[in-house]
């Protein structure tokens, strides 16, 4: 506790964190509001069918991302997922588009067109995400509910024009709410706004447990601290997933500090075994939402076919479809965030070597060998962590507590929380002050947040 003291007033020393802090708490702030502000002529006192609806299943799941802003009907209803559909869009087409590789290798500017153009993007899919969601808010609410536009059978013309604009608004404030954190706070802003929505969430969902055992006739409370022990165990070894690192050992000729120079020292390359970090998990989620956009939220309930098996988050195809493109996107961030070349090229500039590799191109060969030997396991353990939800909801756990058994929301929340302290660690070593943890270095991945700007 003396420790935790201390390292407050450390961080109070420091200006610019603590202003940084300030401003990502003040940031945060204006999110969490929005997201209870109702959409103009929605009356907020009938909203029970709708909050029902977003109660459970695959729109439950997108109401947890949104931190309740979609059963809120809120301006921030669409949440940042636009956002996120739209660089998965811009970065799949930097894979076979010559024109966003040429981008991608321009630097500082290249980047800013390539988030310019991904801006432009979401406008698009927020424009059409937008009536989907106000034609299930017309499915959802009476038409006393929509006052004063109401005509005779339903919301006018005017209501749904306002609304669509107030809502595609409302997504892009948000996206800028989070560059803002990455630029003025304390970083990956984007991933920060979705982390704070599902915190938001786990309130209720516990709660809801709870009560539910309570309820139940003997040992529902055992069977309650049962699932607490689990759920401690699951978050045990989701904070080991994303922190795991495997190091290679490399003997360097000489290692240079400043103008004195060391032999003979031995070193290693830090290869983790989830580098892509939470991404994978993100981008995977992203694509799930896709028959919802594609049908509207208002049919959710009617689908059939394919659609209505790629809706089912209890389903088998479901999960088996979002963890295979978990790994995918796993081996595809990994591609892109870690380059084998990049690392030769650095040992060899820096007189080290892998022993019985020789420098340059086989060096290469042998990092991408062995990133891609070590991130299939890692890949497969984090698709397992985020369908297990699946798994505890068939013995009986509340949908909403679920979802924080491994899942898109746990890893989300132990990655952004992971790279939050590390954002704070480095501010605190770099003035020579202790960091968060005494016996060792929080282990993050900075690069683990979408941002943007």
């Amino acid at each position: 506790m003396k420790n935790l003291i201390q390292t407050l007033k450390n961080i109070y020393k420091i200006e610019d964190l603590r202003t940084r802090i300030i401003y990502t708490i003040g940031f945060i702030l204006i999110y969490r509001f929005g997201s209870f502000i109702v959409l103009p002529g929605v009356d907020p006192n009938m909203l029970g069918n709708l909050r029902h609806q977003t109660s459970d299943g695959l729109l439950g799941l997108l109401n947890m991302f949104s931190g309740g802003a979609f059963s809120n009907a809120s301006v921030f209803a669409l949440g940042i997922m636009p956002y996120i559909s739209a660089s998965i869009v811009v970065q799949l087409l930097g894979l076979a588009i010559p024109y966003f590789q040429k981008l991608q290798k321009e630097g500082e500017s290249g980047r800013k067109k390539i988030n310019q153009i991904t801006r432009y993007l979401t406008v698009i899919i927020t424009a059409g995400q937008a009536p989907g969601y106000i034609a299930n808010l017309r499915s959802q609410l009476p038409n006393e509910a929509f006052y004063p536009f109401t005509t005779d059978a339903s919301p006018g013309t005017f209501f749904w024009l306002t609304s669509i604009i107030i809502l595609v608004t409302g997504t892009m404030f948000v996206m800028w709410l989070g560059e803002r954190i990455t630029d003025k706070g304390i970083g990956n802003g984007i991933s920060l706004i979705i982390m704070i929505g599902i915190i938001a969430r786990l309130p209720f969902a516990f709660m809801a447990e709870f009560f539910s055992r309570i309820e139940e006739q003997g040992g529902g409370l055992v069977v309650f601290l049962v699932e607490i022990v689990f759920l401690v165990l699951v978050i045990i070894a989701t904070i080991l997933l994303v922190q795991g690192t495997r190091k290679i050992p490399v003997q360097f000729a000489k290692r240079i500090v400043g103008n004195k120079q060391y032999g003979g020292v031995r070193q290693y390359i830090p290869l983790k075994v989830n580098s892509a970090g939470v991404m994978p998990i993100i981008f995977a989620q992203a694509i799930m939402f896709i028959p919802l956009t594609i049908v509207g939220f208002a049919n959710v309930e009617s689908l059939s076919g394919v659609a209505a098996t790629l809706s089912n988050f209890n389903g088998f195809w479901y999960n088996f479809l979002f963890a295979f493109l978990i790994i995918a996107f796993t081996y595809f961030y990994t591609a892109i965030t870690v380059n084998p070349t990049q690392i030769a090229d650095d040992m060899k500039k820096n007189g080290g070597f892998v022993p019985g590799i020789k420098p340059g191109k086989k060096t290469a060969d042998f990092v991408d060998s062995v990133m891609s030997k070590i991130t299939l396991p890692g890949s497969i353990f984090l698709a397992f962590v985020a369908i297990m939800p699946a798994f505890v909801r068939i013995i009986g756990v509340n949908s909403q507590f679920a979802q924080f058994y491994g899942g898109t929301s746990l890893l989300i929340l132990v990655g952004v929380v992971l790279d939050t302290l590390q954002q704070i660690e480095s501010h605190l070593l770099m003035r020579h002050y202790d960091g968060l943890m005494k016996s060792g270095r929080i282990k993050g991945r900075t690069s683990t947040g979408m941002t943007a700007g």
